[in-house]
């Protein structure tokens, strides 16, 4: 809710002494439960009017007022299942909430994070109808919030056997962060925008404007890869060859132990537009382009095989899991993709959303079950069970999340359009529902 100056006051006055309900209505100040009532004083209540002794309601209930008596419709609660208490009404509509206990009505959240929770003044407390959570669904904890880039965040990358986490951003610098503080260690700057990271055992590389970073973080070697044409937007290793999806197609080098450099292979043309994600899965590369389309490359011949033309916007993401591809798109759907007869793939199932999706990660969650992360364009992770994409919680972020990555112990990374980076872990108390 926005603030309007000082002229808005906020009154959530309790049954007192100063209440004379003589010289008020007897009816709750619509206003006030909206949270912004600024009448001084008001003819309304400012508070919720206590419910009539169990005899009263049974007479009500059984003079059969009907909702239409309020602007609000009321009604009993129809889990009310121990004996002896108020048994539900079936003429009534069920809008109250469930009781809690120790008294007081649960308040029915509405899926938004609350703005004043996040700058730490929502006087609201547990009544509060907003969110005082970034995620839904107790699967998850955040355990730390980095912040220092600003502007998005494309990259995240945990070399093994580092204790240093790395992240790119579109405001050319990498920053690399101190795991065990939580606190930034150093900042490398760059004439370009980072597009893309990628950490391959001690490598890591970094996909920039015209040009690929190598570094090893054990050894302390920098490499300059040079021959992608703009902006390299996605990063990938398979059959030892680094894959770079650029503006301008594919690029693949194989490193040479003898030169201690990366040579090019070839370039793998055949999108009309820019490649902004690749998976490799079962001998094979899959890139997604904003041309809409999905090729299917074969690693030893680096021939595409086969086009995937079922999106109709931009295919942000692709992931493979078990012997399925998934693919995500701004045109709201994540479609599965198998093997039919003739080892051709075709859409299996499709899922559809209601905004545009942005990313796509694939991890197990506490008890090693398939969960999918899909990260949509309103500022919002679904966390779905595989393959029943049964929803699992969601996580929200102050803008939409670009990059999701798998850290060791049940960690995951999450980084955003804000610059902020933010770290996960697996709650072990959540188990599937499914």
């Amino acid at each position: 809710m926005e603030m309007d100056g000082s002229k808005r006051v906020f009154h959530r006055l309790g049954p007192s002494q100063l209440d004379n309900s003589n010289n008020k209505q007897q009816k709750v100040c619509f206003h006030w439960r909206a949270g912004r009532c600024n009448r001084f004083p008001c003819p309304f209540l400012h508070r919720e009017i206590q419910g009539p002794p169990p005899h009263q309601q049974q007479h009500v209930a059984g003079n059969g007022m009907s909702s239409s008596s309020s602007k609000r419709p009321h009604g009993f609660n129809d889990d009310n299942r121990g004996g002896g208490g108020m048994r539900r009404n079936p003429n009534f509509n069920n809008t109250w909430g469930r009781t809690a206990p120790g008294g007081g009505a649960v308040v029915k959240k509405t899926e938004k994070v609350c703005n004043y929770w996040v700058k730490g003044n929502c006087t609201y407390g547990n009544t509060c109808r907003f969110l005082h959570s970034w995620t839904t669904g107790d699967c998850f904890t955040l355990l730390t919030q980095l912040e220092g880039h600003q502007k998005v965040v494309t990259g995240i990358a945990l070399p093994s056997g580092s204790d240093k986490l790395y992240s790119g951003s579109t405001d050319k610098t990498v920053r690399v962060w101190d795991c065990q503080s939580g606190q930034c260690a150093g900042v490398v700057n760059f004439d370009g925008e980072v597009g893309s990271m990628l950490s391959e055992g001690p490598w890591i590389f970094v996909g920039l404007t015209n040009l690929v970073k190598a570094w090893n973080t054990q050894t302390g070697t920098d490499l300059s890869l040079n021959g992608p044409v703009g902006q390299v937007y996605a990063l990938v290793v398979g059959n030892d060859m680094l894959l770079a999806g650029t503006e301008d197609g594919i690029l693949a080098w194989k490193y040479n132990g003898s030169t201690n450099n990366f040579d090019p292979v070839k370039a793998l043309t055949g999108h009309t537009h820019h490649v902004v994600s690749l998976v490799v899965g079962a001998n094979r590369l899959y890139s997604g382009s904003m041309d809409n389309s999905i090729r299917v490359w074969n690693l030893e011949t680096l021939e595409c095989v086969q086009v995937l033309t079922d999106h109709t916007s931009v295919v942000m993401s692709v992931l493979c899991w078990d012997q399925f591809l998934l693919s995500c798109s701004l045109d709201k759907t994540i479609k599965v993709w198998a093997a039919n007869e003739s080892g051709n793939l075709e859409v299996t199932y499709t899922h559809q959303e209601e905004r545009g999706l942005l990313a796509l990660c694939g991890m197990h969650d506490s008890e090693a079950k398939p969960v999918l992360l899909c990260s949509c364009n309103d500022n919002t992770i679904r966390v779905y069970d595989l393959p029943s994409f049964s929803e699992r919680g969601k996580i929200f972020s102050k803008e939409g999340v670009r990059r999701i990555e798998i850290g060791p112990a049940g960690l995951f990374f999450t980084g955003d359009e804000s610059g902020q980076v933010r770290v996960w872990k697996w709650s072990t108390e959540s188990s599937s529902t499914s």
